[in-house]
């Protein structure tokens, strides 16, 4: 990723220790693209590979998060971004990687979300970690009711993640959902005033960078790793990740902040 990074239709900007990702094609709501999924692959390993951001954000611009697959690109009529084709070539799984179906970060991954968040949007929203969204956000997986397939991830996450009650008549009814349904079969975790969605998102990030990184991303890969675990062995794989945090400078770092009663400055060792 080059200085700056980003690329047409993704652009990327710190804020403090967070990364912020902003789908960037508003005047097509954010719909995939080639440059837009090239950017976002790259946006999701400068994050790991940069030990100074300590969390992400990924928005859209233009009040809309991601209205999915670009459907006049599938019937025929070029999908925009083909200078970045090459990247595809030499990385057939990189479209799945940017979309978190092949590929998750260390670092947290709050999604803030406004307007549609549909298709292919709701399909990259299931790889986030925290999921904030404005009151007139939608939110909804068509691609039955267009005779396609949900193929980014959502038949096997969905259930996984809500309900699977929810889960399946999102999936075969292919309706739209409202941000307050959304969160109450638990899509997404709060719903905020509309235009609030980003400063929410910071807000937990920056709660989020104050924390020690190294604790931080221990509980993320404990959480996720344990997830379909038995109870038996997700405790014995917690312990793995978990006592290695207490021997760390950060750990003592936290213990003397505390009891000196000022800030934790955490180092990363």
């Amino acid at each position: 990723m080059r200085e700056g990074g980003g690329t047409e239709h993704l652009a990327v900007r710190r804020e403090g220790a967070t990364l912020v990702l902003t789908l960037n094609r508003p005047e097509a709501k954010n719909a995939l693209s080639i440059a837009m999924l090239v950017g976002l692959y790259d946006g999701w390993l400068a994050a790991d590979e940069d030990d100074r951001i300590r969390s992400i954000v990924l928005t859209g611009a233009g009040g809309a998060f991601c209205a999915g697959m670009d459907l006049k690109a599938l019937a025929g009529q070029g999908m925009a971004g083909e200078g970045h084709r090459e990247r595809l070539k030499a990385d057939p799984e990189l479209h799945w990687k940017a979309m978190l179906r092949g590929h998750r970060p260390r670092k947290p991954v709050i999604a803030a979300v406004e307007g549609p968040c549909v298709a292919g949007g709701t399909e990259i929203l299931q790889g986030a970690d925290i999921r904030v969204a404005g009151r007139g956000a939608t939110f909804g997986l068509f691609e039955v009711a267009r005779g396609l397939f949900p193929i980014g991830g959502s038949t096997v996450r969905l259930q996984r993640q809500i309900p699977r009650t929810h889960a399946l008549e999102m999936l075969l009814t292919g309706r739209r959902y409202s941000a307050e349904e959304a969160e109450r079969i638990g899509l997404i975790g709060r719903v905020v005033p509309d235009g609030e969605a980003l400063a929410t998102a910071l807000e937990i990030a920056e709660r989020i960078n104050a924390c020690g990184p190294l604790a931080v991303e221990a509980v993320k890969a404990s959480v996720y790793e344990t997830a379909d675990m038995t109870e038996a062995d997700g405790l014995a794989a917690e312990l793995e990740r978990g006592w290695p945090v207490f021997d760390t400078e950060d750990a003592r770092e936290g213990a003397r902040a505390f009891a000196e009663k000022r800030p934790p400055v955490y180092r990363r060792r």
